[in-house]
This record gives structure tokens, C-alpha cells and sequence, in this order.
């Protein structure tokens, strides 16, 4: 099983559970926000998939109308408090490679924090572009199998255009192309799946393997910088098999 798809369960499992309701709602009104600046400023689902993956988001989540509102209005607002996207790149103990989106109105207080954490784990930053290249931006649906078996489950998402599947015991990642992410959702609902997640994420390259006890540190490290209220999404390399 792949770092990526192995640290999503875990997130899933663990994560979940432990991420305050409030700063849940912070980061999906950071991906609203950031959805209609890379949009263009254009506020309609159905002209801006990636709006519309972060507005279902916020629905599954119970967020309350207003505050979906209060975060596209965010998007339009110029000068100080203006919410940046931020990528931090760099490296962890055993050679893992760490990539963190953010999305910030205080850049540097953000750098500092995510920074303090790599320090404090023994992990370093990297030059931009050090690290992005080494994962693929991908669309990621994440289905519940309810008896169905993996090879039924590949044939109905291949049928549909997906790319490839990923089998994560009671869960399957089915992975697409982006733009073709919103219709294979859409598309699998009708045929009765439970849909977990629909999100634009990063699927690494290639894994490293290391040892269990500094799996079992990275993982706290990856976790500790999860819980950082700006920051949207972690990604590694390493490999759990």
C-alpha cells in the first residue's frame, strides 16, 4: 500500500476523531476561498469543478450556508487579510519527501509554524520545486465497498474513464484525471456507491521504505502538521506495505 493511500486511512480513522469541528470548518472554508481565486473569482459551481468538489465538502460537513458564503465573499476581498495559497517543500528522516498546501492570510506566521514543526522532527525544507515533482496531481474518489468485490469495483470505474483504482481493504481510491473527476463521481453515485471523498489531490511517484519506528514518528510528524489550522493537505512518500 502506498504512503499516499495508507496515510489517507489513517487520517481518515485517526484524524477525523481528533480535528476540532471548528477547525474543520476552517480548512474547507481555506479550500472554498482558494477554489474561487483559482477560478478566476468565478462563484458557480457548475463553472468551477474545484469550487464544487470544497462547496460538497462543506455540505457532508454540516457547515452552515452562511459561512460557505462568507468564504466565497473571501475570495474577492484584496489587501491585508487577502488568504494566500502557500506549498512547503521538504524532507523528513529516512529521505521521505513532505509536501504541505496552505492557505494563509499571514504568511509568515505560517512559515514559522510549519517550519518550527519540521525542526522540531528532524525534517528540512527544500527549494521550491525540490519536491512537487515528485507526485502527480490526481482526482481521488474514495468509495466504501459494501460487498462488492476489487475486480467489479476496477471494471465499473475503468468503464468510466478512471485511471486507476488502489484497494484499501473496506475502502477503494479510485484515481482519474482532474477534469474528468466531478462526472466518474457523479457517475459512480448512480450506481449505488457511498462515497467517502472527491478531491483534487497528489499521488507520489515512487515510495521509500524506512523503518517501523520512524514510520511511527513520521506519522505524528505528518499528523502535528495537519492540525495547523492553514494547513489544507499533507502529502509523503513513504511507503507502508
Amino acid at each position: 500500500m502506498s504512503g499516499h493511500s495508507k496515510w489517507s486511512t489513517i487520517k481518515r480513522q485517526k484524524g477525523v476523531a481528533d480535528i476540532k469541528r471548528g477547525a474543520t470548518f476552517t480548512k474547507i472554508a481555506n479550500a472554498i476561498t482558494i477554489a474561487v481565486k483559482q477560478g478566476g473569482g468565478i462563484d458557480d459551481v457548475d463553472q468551477n469543478p474545484k469550487l464544487r468538489l470544497a462547496v460538497e465538502a462543506a455540505r457532508s460537513a454540516n457547515m452552515p450556508k452562511e459561512n460557505i458564503e462568507r468564504a466565497i465573499q473571501r475570495a474577492k476581498n484584496k489587501g491585508e487579510g487577502e488568504l494566500q495559497e502557500v506549498i512547503y517543500e521538504g524532507f523528513a528522516p529516512g529521505g521521505v519527501s513532505v509536501l504541505v498546501e496552505a492557505a494563509t492570510d499571514n504568511t509568515n506566521r505560517t512559515t514559522s509554524e510549519v517550519k518550527s514543526l519540521f525542526t522540531k522532527n528532524g525534517a528540512r525544507f527544500a527549494e521550491p520545486g525540490a519536491v512537487t515533482y515528485l507526485f502527480k496531481q490526481i482526482g481521488e474518489i474514495t468509495v466504501v465497498k459494501d460487498g462488492r468485490n476489487i475486480d467489479e469495483i476496477f471494471l465499473s470505474a475503468a468503464d468510466l474513464g478512471a485511471e486507476d483504482i488502489e484497494d484499501r481493504r473496506e475502502e477503494v481510491a479510485i484515481y482519474t484525471d482532474i477534469s474528468s473527476l466531478p462526472k466518474i463521481k457523479e457517475a459512480l453515485i448512480s450506481q449505488g456507491f457511498k462515497i467517502l471523498s472527491a478531491e483534487i489531490s497528489r499521488k507520489p511517484m515512487s515510495s521509500v521504505e524506512i523503518s517501523k519506528d520512524e514510520k511511527d514518528k513520521i506519522i505524528n510528524f505528518l499528523s502535528a502538521l495537519e492540525s495547523i489550522d492553514e494547513v489544507q493537505k499533507v502529502y509523503s512518500n513513504i511507503a507502508f506495505n
